[in-house]
């Protein structure tokens, strides 16, 4: 027993748990230990301690289940921030490798580098229980997983070239008249001084211009973090759609505190007024659909929370991609030009 339980400790003591999941966590740890316990326990030896047992962790099993759900049922919107910055959850490149086929990535802006917080290329969507198959142009924002990695991506905030990079591949995918998907998931465009020198401002307004004319269908899916203008960079398409523990907003709950209070402490409460969950934006004509996670976040099983996406992308895409170029254009800057409009009462 000593070695299970002590390679669970050290299972355990890796993984991410956050402020709210806590109580859950201890849970099922106590539950873990009792299961091990159990496994080094035979009937031979002591079958009434056993079945004791057994029914101790049959109903422990039924507490934790409610636990969770609670739980995870009854989120803030703090908490689907902190459910969307989870490090294990499923990035750009875990998509792609999950839901297509013969991706080929496809580097720089030809202008002046190639940005690693931004990857895109080619690459092939298919259904087997239809036929269908689709070479679509995918683009999003990438982090890293560890310091190393973190900074080789940049933390996911990309510079000038990787909005010029994602705007040559979007070009690109025009061209051969394929459709575009972007994922989306940063906490902003990088802040430096260099990428102020490099025109950031300029080369996510010229994204923002041409992504309304593109004349191929364009898919949209804010997969973790959606921060402002980091975000919206590659947020103009036909469809918008949103994880169920993701969030767009202008600025994030943390810079929003800082300006209104004067301090990080009421994030929460920033979070609550800026209304940036996939329901409220929903509510709010902002995104067309919501992606609905497996209880606990996409990190608990980042193959259902895959094909569910792929399987969305896939009806999306069978009702645009007959649309004529045109209406496309039309129909996307409409719905654009909807938002925000309000009338005042005289």
């Amino acid at each position: 027993m000593d070695f299970f339980y002590h390679l669970y400790s050290r299972i355990m003591a890796t993984k991410v748990v956050l402020d709210f999941e806590k109580p859950l966590f201890e849970l099922e740890a106590k539950l873990n230990e009792m299961r091990l316990l159990l496994r080094s326990t035979t009937r031979e030896q002591a079958p009434s301690e056993s079945d004791a047992l057994s029914h101790d962790i049959e109903t422990l099993e039924l507490k934790v289940d409610a636990l969770r759900r609670s739980i995870y049922k009854n989120l803030t919107r703090w908490q689907k921030v902190q459910l969307a910055r989870h490090p294990d959850r499923p990035f750009t490149l875990d998509y792609i490798y999950m839901m297509t086929k013969e991706f080929v990535e496809l580097a720089g802006d030809r202008h002046f580098s190639d940005d690693k917080a931004i990857v895109g290329g080619f690459a092939r969507i298919e259904e087997s229980s239809s036929g269908f198959s689709q070479a679509v142009m995918i683009i999003g924002h990438q982090k890293g997983r560890d310091t190393k990695s973190n900074l080789y991506r940049n933390f996911g905030m990309a510079q000038p070239e990787g909005y010029r990079k994602a705007l040559r591949l979007m070009k690109l995918a025009e061209k051969f008249r394929k459709p575009v998907i972007t994922l989306i998931d940063t906490p902003g465009a990088f802040p430096g001084i260099e990428a102020e020198e490099r025109g950031q401002a300029e080369a996510i307004a010229r994204n923002l211009f041409e992504m309304a004319k593109l004349t191929v269908p364009v898919i949209c899916v804010i997969i973790g973090e959606g921060a402002s203008g980091g975000a919206i960079g590659l947020g103009v398409g036909d469809r918008i759609i949103m994880a169920e523990n993701s969030w767009y907003s202008v600025i994030s709950p943390e810079s929003c505190s800082s300006i209104l209070w004067r301090s990080w402490n009421y994030k929460e409460q920033a979070a609550e007024a800026l209304q940036l969950t996939a329901d409220d934006l929903l509510a709010q004509g902002i995104i067309d659909r919501i992606i609905p996670e497996p209880l606990g976040g996409a990190h608990t099983d980042p193959d259902v929370m895959a094909a569910t996406l792929k399987g969305i992308l896939i009806e999306e895409l069978k009702a645009l991609l007959p649309m004529d170029p045109v209406a496309l254009v039309h129909d996307r800057i409409e719905k654009f030009s909807a938002m925000g409009v309000w009338k005042e009462e005289v």
